[in-house]
C-alpha cells in the first residue's frame, strides 16, 4: 500500500437517498484516519441538515467539558450556495491534510457533482434492500435481473471521465453495504446478486459497512464513535462487534496508510 502523497486523498460519500448511514460512516472514517496518526480534514454539503458538522462540533465540546483528548479533523460547513466559497473552503481545508473527507446532502445537489469529479473515494453507502438499490440500477421485478443502471449510475460513470479527461486520475467507486437487521435473508440475497451484476457492468467495488446499532444514534449528542472505548467505561458485545465491523470497513477501503497503525 502506497503512503499518502502530498496532495490530500479526497473521500466523498455520496448518496442521494437519506437514510443510509452516510453522515455516521464519514464521521467515523475521518474519526479512524485521524487515531493511525493522518491529518484529516472534513467538510460537509448539507447546510440544511449538517449532521457530519454537528456530529464534530459535539465532539468538540465534549473535548472541551471532560478535559479528554479527543481526535477531532478540521472542519467546516459550505452555505450550499457559493461556487467561490466551496473552492476557498476545499483549499483551505486541503492545506496540510492528508485526508479530505466530504460528506454530501442526500438530494441531488450541484456541489456533490463537483465534489465527486474531485474524489480519489467515492463511497456510496446503502442499505440492503431494493429500495436502495434502486438509486444506482433498476432490476426485472420477476427474475430480480438487473436491466440497467440508474441515473445516479451513468452521472458517476461521467464523473469518471471528466476526472480521467482532467487530470489523467481514476475514481475509485466504493458501495458500501450497511446491514439492516430486519431484511431477510432471501432478500439480502436478491440484492447482493444484483449488485454483483451492477459492479461488473459499471466497475464499483463492493464492500461490508456498518450494522444497524442504536448505539451509533446514542454516540451523535457527545459526538463519540466507536473508536473512543475508553469514553464508555465498560463495553458491551454490541460495542465489540461494531468495532470489528468498522476495522473490517476501513481495511476494506484500501486508502492510503499514513505512518502509524490503526487503532494503535
Amino acid at each position: 500500500m502506497s503512503t499518502v502523497a502530498q496532495k490530500p486523498h479526497i473521500i466523498v460519500f455520496a448518496n442521494e437517498k437519506g437514510g443510509t448511514g452516510k453522515s455516521t460512516t464519514a464521521v467515523h472514517v475521518a474519526i479512524a484516519l485521524e487515531a493511525r496518526g493522518a491529518k484529516v480534514s472534513a467538510l460537509d454539503l448539507d447546510h440544511r441538515q449538517r449532521t457530519m458538522g454537528r456530529y464534530l462540533d459535539n465532539r468538540l465540546a465534549t473535548a472541551k467539558r471532560t478535559g479528554r483528548e479527543l481526535n477531532i479533523p478540521r472542519h467546516a460547513t459550505h452555505d450550499g450556495e457559493s461556487l467561490d466559497r466551496f473552492t476557498e473552503t476545499v483549499a483551505s481545508l486541503a492545506e496540510g491534510a492528508d485526508f479530505l473527507v466530504i460528506d454530501t446532502p442526500g438530494r441531488d445537489d450541484p456541489f456533490a457533482r463537483i465534489a465527486a469529479q474531485k474524489a480519489d473515494t467515492l463511497v456510496t453507502p446503502m442499505n440492503d434492500s431494493f429500495v436502495d438499490f434502486d438509486l444506482i440500477g433498476q432490476v426485472d421485478p420477476v427474475t430480480y435481473k438487473v436491466t440497467r443502471p440508474s441515473f445516479y449510475a451513468e452521472l458517476i460513470w461521467d464523473a469518471r471521465k471528466a476526472r480521467a479527461k482532467a487530470d489523467g486520475s481514476t475514481i475509485d467507486w466504493v458501495v458500501l453495504r450497511n446491514r439492516v437487521q430486519h431484511i431477510e435473508a432471501r432478500n439480502m440475497r436478491r440484492v447482493s446478486e444484483a449488485l454483483d451484476q451492477l459492479a461488473k457492468r459499471v466497475g464499483f467495488r463492493i464492500i461490508p459497512g456498518l450494522g444497524e446499532r442504536v448505539i451509533y444514534r446514542e454516540l451523535f449528542p457527545k459526538g463519540l464513535t466507536m473508536l473512543d472505548a475508553r469514553e464508555f467505561g465498560e463495553m458491551g458485545l454490541a460495542h465489540v462487534a461494531a468495532r470489528q465491523e468498522l476495522r473490517e470497513m476501513m481495511a476494506a477501503l484500501g486508502l492510503p496508510e499514513p505512518a502509524m497503525p490503526l487503532f494503535a
